[in-house]
């Protein structure tokens, strides 16, 4: 099968912007939202809901047991401990990725996916290309179209969202991170970590 290249948009961000702002303003011009409302509904998904989110929960559960083992037995619950929920994230799990077995999370028929903790899904998780490859040859899409390869006796194993129920990953927490705080591990957390396209960053030496 010929590699499928997923861990790129096939257009640039000068496209996408351009495109972004033609919405934008016919959205307004037929008065379906004001400039005020777009600049509202942006501001929510680069400050108040996104990976930046998930990655302060994944940073708690690495630094408190007891907040890691709240969030595996039901991460919806934990993360409102933390004033992080809403739309879409009503009904998520939490999974944990560690040496033995590592998880990735698609949704098959759709795009469903966990908007308080993670943001709008990238183009690439809603393509055909990745639903249908990580669910056949999840090994070879990790490795292929992420550059993520792991050793043959980790276990992978692929998760399907849906309407009701939303996964995401808790990932492996990095070693050489014993002595960092809260925000310096929340930086090590990538978006693709919390789908389980990726691991989290290696920290500076």
């Amino acid at each position: 099968m010929s590699k499928v290249n997923l861990s790129h948009t096939p257009h640039t961000d000068e496209e996408i912007a351009a495109r972004v702002k033609a919405l934008e303003a016919v959205l307004i011009e037929k008065g379906l939202m004001s400039e005020a409302g777009v600049n509202r509904f942006a501001e929510i998904y680069e400050n108040e809901v996104g990976p930046q989110l998930g990655s302060k929960v994944v940073a708690e559960a690495w630094i408190n047991p007891e907040f890691k083992a709240r969030l595996l037995d039901n991460a919806t619950d934990a993360c409102r401990e933390l004033g992080i929920g809403g739309l879409q994230g009503e009904h998520m799990i939490a999974l944990e990725n560690t040496k033995d077995v590592h998880n990735v999370v698609v949704c098959s028929l759709c795009s469903c996916y966990p908007w308080p903790v993670l943001g709008l899904p990238p183009n690439w998780y809603k393509s055909m290309a990745y639903r249908a490859r990580i669910t056949r040859e999840p090994r070879a899409c990790l490795k292929e179209d992420f550059g993520l390869e792991l050793p043959d006796s980790v276990e992978i194993r692929v998760w399907d969202s849906n309407s009701e129920l939303r996964y995401w990953m808790l990932p492996r927490r990095p070693d050489g991170t014993d002595g960092m705080n809260k925000e310096e591990l929340a930086a090590l957390v990538t978006r693709d970590s919390l789908i389980g396209t990726g691991l989290a960053k290696t920290p500076p030496a």
